[in-house]
């Protein structure tokens, strides 16, 4: 195994640390070419640019699993995608629509940016910004 700085070392035994809220919110880990794929199938996809270490990205997280489970429409319609900044911030996925920086979020839907977040956390933001997803998925 190879630690990274989702490794925490505990005891000398390595355990691995995953954001519950990410697990939680039904997020897919992004894959190269997985955003484009979604695109062209018709799909609107919303986009966290997240790391596991980033305090912001873990409120974000936090904010929309909650959303979430209010309203499953959200699941429903829209494709989730988490993008790892650790291993994606100097790639095509994160250069190309000029992402400055872990902890934003953005949708997508065919070759347009609907709305994007660059560090915000405020639930009625969010809220906003997956709504227009929701609004773009269902129209």
């Amino acid at each position: 195994m190879t630690l990274s700085r989702r490794t925490i070392l505990a005891g000398g035994a390595a355990v691995l640390v995953a954001g519950p809220a990410f697990a939680a919110a039904g997020f897919r880990d992004y894959t190269p070419g997985m955003i484009d794929g979604l695109l062209k199938q018709g799909k609107t996809v919303f986009v966290d640019y997240s790391a596991d270490w980033c305090g912001t990205c873990a409120r974000q997280e936090r904010v929309i699993a909650g959303l979430m489970q209010e309203n499953p429409a959200y699941a429903q319609n829209v494709v989730f995608v988490r993008v790892d900044w650790d291993d994606y911030r100097r790639a095509e996925v994160t250069t190309s629509r000029k992402i400055p920086r872990r902890s934003t979020l953005l949708v997508l839907r065919g070759d347009k940016e609907l709305g994007r977040i660059v560090a915000g956390t405020a639930k009625q933001d969010i809220k906003a910004l997956m709504d227009t997803a929701l609004t773009a998925a269902t129209s």
